[in-house]
């Protein structure tokens, strides 16, 4: 479900981006915009960058000792590493899902209430229906209506999964990241999430990073390919798989390099 390059709203414009863990440089002079309800795949081999660019996103890796960025990252025209941004406010608007479900050691009910409740985002009298809402849009509300206060670690793999898109988009942010989500799930809970990801996708911008190419290809507008640090392509997902510009991508694609 690609769309011409014109039709597409940038939601976060990254310019001339370099990330550091003390002298080691991880991300090296990254350019380009993710769009507004798209789904951008980010690829690569391990240790490229991906991730360290994923959580620059939202700033989590700003509490890592010796960490620093230079360039700029702008959510809707604004650099999220401006001095005066409000980082727990960043993170409101720009939420993370991780590769393992981290359900909190609580009730379903109370997983996906503690957002808005930390934050007060939501009167009480309103707390319900956003729950409900959260976990119809989690595509979870069927599997748990009747046991909300049962506790969320009795979930399976991809249960626990959705409920912790559930708890992400709860807080009502505007994007949505995914560290290999699908990774620690099988088969059809993975195409459970990705169809997940494909109707979330119209409310929310979603960035994800994936091992798996064939994920890639499937759910995502862009892709953007990783090499030690560098981003080699990045292209609307369906001309990147079919016809790379790059030698090195190509090479990635078809398993001769990585």
């Amino acid at each position: 479900m690609t769309r011409a390059a014109t039709e597409r709203s940038i939601k976060i414009n990254v310019r001339n981006f370099s990330f550091y863990y003390g002298d080691f440089q991880a991300l090296d002079s990254l350019t380009l915009g993710i769009g507004q309800n798209e789904i951008t795949a980010l690829i690569g081999p391990s240790g490229c960058g991906k991730s360290t660019f994923l959580r620059s996103l939202n700033r989590m890796n700003d509490t890592i000792p010796g960490a620093r960025a230079v360039g700029d990252v702008l959510l809707d025209g604004k650099n999220i590493y401006d001095p005066e941004v409000d980082v727990t406010e960043l993170r409101q608007r720009v939420g993370m899902v991780f590769q393992r479900p981290n359900p909190f050691p609580q009730s379903i009910y109370d997983n996906v209430a503690f957002g808005p409740r930390v934050l007060g985002t939501a009167r009480r009298s309103d707390l319900g229906d956003l729950v409900r809402q959260s976990l119809i849009d989690a595509s979870l509300w069927d599997d748990v209506k009747h046991r909300l206060h049962g506790s969320a670690l009795n979930l399976n793999p991809g249960q626990q999964q959705r409920l912790c898109i559930a708890r992400a988009i709860a807080v009502k942010p505007d994007v949505i990241l995914m560290d290999e989500p699908c990774s620690a799930l099988d088969p059809v809970a993975t195409l459970r999430v990705e169809d997940l990801m494909r109707e979330l996708a119209e409310h929310f911008t979603i960035v994800i990073v994936t091992h798996n190419m064939q994920q890639a290809a499937r759910v995502s507008d862009q892709t953007g390919f990783f090499w030690l640090g560098r981003l080699v392509e990045f292209d609307e997902t369906e001309r990147l798989f079919s016809a790379p510009r790059e030698a090195l991508t190509e090479a990635y694609i078809t398993g001769r390099r990585g």
